[in-house]
């Protein structure tokens, strides 16, 4: 592990974005299946027994963010990666990145026009632009601006969703003006969802395909306020991947006592933080106002704690076991991870949508990781057979003919 040659490296690296990839599914599962605020809280939908409310508990616990995170990470050291290879091979590596943003963004736009609204794509192409302009600095810089800026973003959000939570608070006191109650009745109902309009969002959801693309079209600035959202999250995680890919630390580099320190000051505090919210959750019998905040701004510590433990812990688990079968086929996930992001995007809308199988709303909470273990058997059973013949998964060797502006050799062998 210390030394670690080029291949085990990229080994690394691959199975790294292989479990991330898998793991993003197991968030973005309810997003697929179920309203919008179900991800919130399972007290809006979702939660109609205790077996839903342990798997809301164990995603908002162990998953929520910490792999969108670990894909953060990846996507900053891959920046990195494609700069140094395009600069050894004589190409303008400003010119070979900026192509591959403007086109990762056209690919993030009609991801969330046409199939899904749950796109990252688009972020991480407008977030990649402006992490890629600190690729010269110093790890440690990198990483003492990273913390900066993820503090910050955490103080930004924890005012801006705060100050909501206070007027709430005020409205529903004893002594409340009556402008104060409203006031606190009309902020509460951003937060929440009445039946009717639970029953209006699974009844869009079952509906046509052009009738869920046209709402689509009419949301799209829905993309550049994610951007906004999220800056401060995604930006500070893209150069800690930088930093710590520079470092030799994302690629399996350091020595293994490292990696176990790196657990024990990370994920075990992190996972404690993230208890403690749990708690808070099931103490205000899951108000989606509390959810709301813990969601984007109080869980910001934990989640990056726990990401960069998940990263060191995985990183061990690839060490012992790089060179068994399991563990090639999921760093093949990783390596067509655009592929599989957005074929899941793809099977599971088929599943949940009107115009596929229409079963959104319509499979309790913990039963829909039975979809999830299918789509990571067919992540797992596709990508390495499809590797062994060809060079890229589909849409990674498609993204590089678009940004190179030439045909790429797809099929192993070719010249």
């Amino acid at each position: 592990m210390a030394s670690g040659s080029g291949a085990s490296r990229i080994i690394a690296l691959d199975a790294l974005r292989g479990f991330a990839v898998m793991g993003i599914l197991a968030m973005n599962i309810i997003a697929f299946s179920m309203p919008e605020m179900a991800y919130i809280s399972p007290r809006i939908y979702g939660g109609e027994n205790l077996a839903d409310l342990i798997a809301w508990s164990l995603s908002f616990l162990l998953i929520d963010g910490k792999m969108r995170g670990l894909f953060s990470l990846l996507f900053g050291a891959s920046m990195i990666l494609i700069a140094d290879r395009a600069a050894a091979s004589g190409q303008s590596a400003v010119s070979v990145h900026y192509r591959r943003m403007a086109w990762l963004a056209l690919f993030g736009l009609c991801h969330f026009l046409f199939l899904w609204w749950g796109d990252i794509l688009f972020l991480y192409a407008a977030v990649g632009s402006v992490a890629f302009l600190m690729r010269g600095w110093s790890h440690q810089r990198l990483i003492r601006w990273a913390i900066g800026l993820y503090a910050l973003g955490t103080l930004v959000m924890t005012i801006l969703m705060g100050s909501s939570l206070v007027s709430i608070r005020i409205g529903e006191s004893a002594g409340a003006s009556s402008e104060q109650v409203e006031l606190a009745q009309e902020m509460r109902a951003e937060y929440s969802l009445t039946d009717e309009e639970i029953d209006e969002e699974v009844a869009f959801y079952r509906s046509d395909y052009w009738t869920i693309t046209a709402d689509q079209f009419a949301n799209v600035s829905d993309l550049l306020v994610g951007v906004a959202w999220s800056f401060l999250e995604t930006l500070p995680l893209m150069m800690l991947g930088m930093a710590l890919f520079r470092s030799g630390f994302l690629v399996g580099g350091r020595e293994r006592a490292i990696y176990w320190r790196s657990v024990a000051a990370f994920l075990v505090p992190g996972f404690l933080l993230t208890l403690a919210l749990l708690w808070v959750e099931w103490r205000t019998g899951f108000d989606p106002v509390i959810g709301v905040n813990i969601f984007a701004a109080w869980g910001m510590p934990a989640r990056l704690m726990m990401t960069i433990g998940y990263a060191a812990l995985l990183l061990l688990l690839i060490g012992r076991y790089a060179q068994s079968g399991w563990m090639m086929r999921v760093a093949a996930a990783g390596r067509a991870a655009f592929t599989n992001y957005l074929g899941t995007s793809l099977v599971m809308t088929f599943i949940f949508y009107g115009y596929g199988l229409g079963l959104f709303g319509a499979v309790p909470r913990a039963e829909l990781y039975l979809f999830v273990l299918g789509a990571w058997a067919l992540m797992l059973l596709w990508s390495k057979p499809w590797l062994d013949h060809f060079r890229y998964g589909p849409l990674e060797w498609l993204w590089r003919c678009l940004a190179q502006g030439k045909w790429v050799p797809l099929r192993r062998g070719n010249a």
